[in-house]
């Protein structure tokens, strides 16, 4: 195994030292997938990625970024489809969740296997929340795949995930953007956070919530709306607390976080966002 965070320390063609950034990937169920896009158009305008950190579906996607699995991930993004979200509804009878979660582990498996942290290209980190103290959880050490299923453990639908002492939830539910998490790993970077929460109004149409509704909204149009709503909030009021150095403009999709199909779409607007401020994110670089 080569020595931990080889990129970290990188030189340029004539041996000084390579500026990068530290990514913050937020959460945001399946426009999880424009992460892929953002992180290809990094990579392809020469943007260096040093450090890299994820909530929920972020933490997915940046643990397979250091893990340079990226190609994986978009394998399994390109082949989603309702047959195999329905594959992953391993329904249970025992208290805490809906779910089992037992065939996403078996994906992560599959495709991390045995990885620790200490074993990626990058220095990563995935976010979770602890239920007993209310307190965001940083996780950049030990085993990845248990890591990611604390991050990604939907309260009422995955089951809390017992780690290092720790009983947690999905990390969305304290650190929607982990600019913190970003900071934490890489103190010396500047932070590049991607917030998959800023376009409620697409979001909102998507849902077909109207100002005049030919009939009353559906139950489950509101409660999606609703907690889109508060999904945007809670990340808003995150990223005033703890701002990066550069925000990524939204990524507008209007499909909802609930539209798990349509891979190739939601990947091309963080392509489309992140290829909107390379030159801001490349000033960054230069500070």
């Amino acid at each position: 195994m080569a020595a931990p965070f080889p990129h970290v320390s990188a030189k340029g063609h004539h041996g000084e030292a390579v500026m990068g950034i530290a990514v913050a990937l937020g959460g945001g169920a399946a426009l999880g997938w424009a992460h892929i896009g953002v992180l290809r158009a990094l990579e392809e305008r020469g943007v260096a990625v040093r450090a890299i950190a994820g909530t929920s579906i972020g933490a997915l996607a940046a643990v397979c970024y250091a893990a340079n699995k990226l190609d994986a991930l978009e394998r399994i993004a390109r082949s989603t489809n309702w047959l195999r979200v329905l594959s992953y509804l391993d329904f249970h009878l025992r208290p805490g969740a809906m779910l089992g979660g037992r065939g996403i582990l078996r994906d992560l498996e599959l495709h991390l296997g045995r990885l620790q942290f200490r074993d990626l290209w990058i220095p990563s980190a995935a976010v979770a929340a602890d239920l007993v103290t209310g307190k965001p959880v940083i996780i950049d050490h030990g085993p990845v795949s248990p890591a990611i299923m604390a991050s990604i453990a939907i309260p009422g639908l995955f089951r809390p995930v017992q780690y290092d002492g720790h009983f947690l939830v999905d990390g969305g539910v304290v650190m929607p953007v982990p600019v913190a998490a970003a900071r934490k790993i890489a103190p010396n970077l500047p932070v590049l956070s991607i917030n998959l929460q800023g376009d409620y109004h697409g979001r909102r149409v998507a849902t077909q919530i109207r100002a005049r509704p030919k009939h009353s909204h559906n139950s489950m149009a509101v409660v999606r709306a609703s907690t889109m709503l508060l999904m945007a909030e809670l990340a808003r009021h995150s990223l005033a607390l703890d701002p990066p150095d550069l925000l990524e403009p939204e990524v507008q999709d209007g499909v909802g976080a609930f539209g798990w199909i349509g891979h190739g779409t939601i990947r091309l607007t963080g392509a489309r966002a992140a290829s909107r401020s390379i030159s801001s994110i490349r000033s960054i670089t230069a500070r």
